[in-house]
């Protein structure tokens, strides 16, 4: 594996990234607007607002590196470029490594900027360590992007990437605990969300946000969120040549 080709492929990813500056500033702005907006919906109650906030702003990368990542292999993908590369001494590791670093990058600006306004003018408050929210994010992240690298593998179009948005990761949303707590859930809905990975991230975050300080339950949820990453990213990695060969 050569650390010069991971490089080489995140730095083709940015400068395609770079020259699309409104998905870029979808993913960086978006996050605000919407913290924002949820700010001035408990406006007076700081502690609800605490409650709700920090599990969306772990969840942001989520969706946004899905999106991100699918359409952009997607689109790698239907216009050969994904054949070309394969055809050349580039390994699929190394490919996935830089796709994973170029949206790492991007999921820590995202982080980065999002946690400023939220941790700063917008006064949310979480009780344990920030960078170990940060970590998980950027887990959180990794997660999107193999799931993102998956759906576009079935996908023949853009259109067919959206569609499988809400069937991928709407059901997480309604069922990982962020609207009702999973213990109040029937049996098998209980059931399903035990095998979901946004239910551990959220689960996380709960810890993060009430607790200050780090125990075995919080860092057996970042492990899971951390497989389940790596697992999604290999599954991804299966899919490589799937329209390629």
């Amino acid at each position: 594996m050569s650390a010069r080709n991971v490089l080489g492929t995140a730095r083709r990813v940015l400068e395609q990234l770079r020259h699309d500056p409104r998905t870029v500033a979808l993913v960086l702005l978006v996050p605000c607007v919407l913290m924002t907006l949820l700010r001035f919906v408990y406006e007076g109650r700081p502690q609800v607002f605490d409650a709700a906030g920090a599990p969306l702003l772990a969840l942001f990368p989520l969706m946004t590196m899905f999106l991100v990542t699918s359409v952009a292999l997607l689109r790698e993908r239907t216009t050969g470029t994904l054949e070309r590369l394969l055809t050349t001494p580039l390994g699929k590791l190394e490919l996935l490594l830089g796709y994973g670093l170029a949206f790492a990058i991007l999921a820590t600006l995202q982080v980065t900027i999002a946690f400023s306004v939220s941790l700063g003018p917008l006064g949310l408050h979480v009780a344990a360590s920030k960078l170990v929210l940060a970590l998980l994010c950027v887990l959180i992240a990794l997660l999107g992007m193999g799931l993102g690298l998956l759906a576009s593998a079935f996908a023949r179009t853009e259109f067919q990437v959206v569609q499988f948005f809400p069937a991928t990761i709407t059901p997480q949303l309604l069922l990982c605990g962020l609207l009702t707590p999973r213990q109040r859930m029937q049996g098998v809905l209980r059931t399903i969300s035990d095998v979901l990975p946004m239910s551990y991230a959220v689960d996380a975050v709960h810890h993060l946000s009430r607790e200050t300080r780090i125990g075995w339950e919080l860092w057996g949820d970042l492990g899971v969120v951390a497989a389940f990453a790596i697992v999604a990213v290999a599954l991804g990695a299966v899919t490589l040549r799937r329209r390629t060969e």
